[in-house]
């Protein structure tokens, strides 16, 4: 077997060693800084690299770390695996997504035990599930963004076999996997990437720390690492996209840019493997070059989350001006149908969070509506909470069902949260489960700064480290039986089976979108195609007029509502939604 490692940073030798007997590797004539060699070894076979006088450390390649990331690599032989399905070709146009942690979505917190719970999202009518990262990390429980080995997957979790065994699970009941990882940093603990070369430089400052090495010398084999664990998931694992973390934060000042090279690399793989590769970009560029093809000037990524709509139908609900709302709460009603038709609330206005002018208008004529995701929420904007709660804790379950409403026909790419479906009460905190006792100590006093900063008791916020976070965190499926649990779930999945059979909820065209509003009234209707949507948000009925020829049948109602009379008047209960159809 071929082992091979790059370390500029070795002055004489790099040392194998495999199964406890060390092997000498040589230097790669051809590619500088390689260190090579053919040594007998087989799936499950221990190894590590030791550079110089160092200590033996894992292959910063590791396909595997079945004792976590301060042991040692094993071998992974990826042709094992008898795959039973073939992956659906899925697009993004049409598609529906359900965010996943796999150490909450179930007790056992397993890729296999999460597994087993597939057929109940199929059966919700979801297309694909977007997993949360699961590169290995200290310990046993977090969200996975202190990953520190991105080929790898989290023992804990499964390890490499697990993943495939969910991923063909998925593909036999036609969904795709989508996967979340992270470009931008590695975790603290567990990183020995820079014993061997120049991973990271201080060329640029991130909030981690320095930034991983994309345009200083040595960059060009930092990247092809990066982009190699990317492909790696799509072809080895056969994942179907990949979701990037906060691609903002990728410190890159070359004229090709590492995400265009992503982006070119996936759609190559795609070609060659007939099938539906895509990447989503979670951005706070509120750029929509991110996602214009290579072709036109643009990245070239597939789609990219879109906060700003998140913002402006959270401060809807909830009536929250704190942060990064306060622009958006000024008049959420009208916020909200500028992000349903435009996209982006900041297309270069003025951001008084950040305190400049930000964003890009998007070309609502030639972009096509699934370059964006929008979703009522997601890991971050609950986990980041203080107390990590949901958006059931502080509205009815009548305004779920308009956050709902709007999520699933609306415009964009839906995507839900684990546990939204049904309105789930428990709450998703943030945990970590350091073992390093300093680190533990330093994430649970900053978590708890941060908070008390913002008026918060101290003694409130939930001890990341404390396994009890993680427990409150993990759903409570009995709550669907139970209404108005059981009755959301229904009204998520009647709207799902709309937007999967009505074609006017997959219509690509975003300047088709065309929407009215009353602030005061706090209710909203907007048109696509033959179709209309009206969200009540008050607390009164509202009288909304249409404009229509009287002639609309009523699709979906949260409330009982009648047709609307024959001078196009719709009277909508409080806090409920319509879709409509005149054709």
């Amino acid at each position: 077997m071929l082992f091979e490692v790059w370390a500029p940073n070795a002055r004489d030798r790099v040392t194998l060693e495999l199964n406890g007997t060390g092997h000498p590797l040589e230097r790669d004539a051809e590619r500088d800084g390689w260190w090579t060699g053919v040594v007998p070894a087989g799936d499950g076979d221990r190894y590590g690299f030791a550079v110089d006088d160092g200590p033996v450390l894992p292959d910063p390649r590791s396909r595997r770390l079945p004792d976590g990331p301060d042991g040692r690599s094993a071998v992974v032989d990826h042709s094992a695996y008898a795959w039973r399905n073939e992956a659906p070709k899925l697009r993004l146009r049409g598609a529906v997504l359900y965010e996943l942690h796999v150490g909450t979505f179930t007790s056992e917190g397993t890729l296999d035990a999460a597994a087993g719970r597939l057929g109940e999202l199929a059966g919700l009518g979801i297309t694909h599930v977007e997993l949360m990262p699961l590169c290995p990390f200290p310990g046993t429980w977090g969200w996975g963004y202190d990953g520190v080995a991105p080929w790898a997957v989290h023992e804990p979790y499964g390890g490499p076999e697990a993943l495939k065994r969910f991923v063909d699970a998925a593909h036999g009941l036609g969904m795709g996997v989508v996967l979340d990882v992270v470009h931008n940093h590695l975790g603290p603990s567990g990183n020995y990437l820079p014993a061997f070369g120049p991973y990271f430089t201080d060329t640029h400052h991130t909030p981690w720390g320095a930034a991983v090495n994309l345009d200083a010398p040595g960059s060009d084999e930092v990247r092809a690492y990066f982009l190699g664990s990317a492909l790696a998931w799509l072809r080895d694992y056969r994942i179907d996209g990949l979701r990037l973390d906060a691609v903002h934060a990728l410190a890159d000042t070359r004229a090709l840019t590492f995400l265009e090279e992503l982006s070119a690399a996936v759609d190559e793989l795609a070609r060659e493997q007939g099938r539906q590769h895509f990447l989503i970009a979670e951005s706070d560029m509120g750029d929509p070059r991110t996602t214009t093809p290579r072709a036109l000037g643009g990245v070239g990524l597939h789609a990219q989350w879109n906060d700003d709509f998140h913002h402006a139908l959270h401060t809807a609900l909830t009536g929250e001006a704190q942060g990064y709302y306060a622009d958006f709460a000024r008049a959420p009603i009208a916020a909200l149908a500028k992000t349903l038709t435009h996209v982006f609330f900041h297309d270069g206005t003025y951001s008084s969070f950040r305190g400049r002018h930000h964003g890009r208008p998007v070309d609502r004529e030639r972009t096509p509506a699934h370059r964006f995701l929008g979703y009522a929420q997601t890991h971050d904007q609950i986990g980041n909470r203080a107390l990590g709660d949901r958006l059931s804790a502080s509205v009815s379950p009548g305004l779920l069902a308009c956050a709902a409403a709007l999520v699933l026909t609306g415009p964009s790419v839906p995507m839900l949260f684990m546990g939204e479906e049904w309105g789930a009460t428990t709450p998703w905190q943030y945990f970590t489960d350091h073992t390093d006792p300093e680190l533990a100590e330093a994430v649970r006093r900053g978590r708890r700064r941060e908070f008390a900063e913002h008026g918060w008791d101290e003694n409130e916020v939930p001890d990341p480290q404390d396994r009890a976070t993680r427990d409150r965190s993990v759903l409570d499926r009995t709550e669907r039986e139970e209404d108005p649990h059981r009755r959301l779930l229904a009204w998520h999945r009647e709207l799902i089976a709309l937007r999967r059979t009505l074609p006017d909820l997959t219509d690509p065209d975003l300047g088709g979108v065309k929407v009215a509003y009353d602030e005061e009234d706090r209710w909203l209707v907007f048109r696509r195609g033959d179709l209309r949507v009206a969200v009540n948000l008050g607390k009164e009925p509202a009288v909304i007029p249409l404009g229509s020829n009287g002639r609309d049948r009523v699709l979906a109602a949260w409330e009982p509502v009648d047709p609307p009379t024959e001078d196009g008047v719709l009277r909508v209960p409080a806090e409920s939604a319509v879709v409509l159809s005149d054709g």
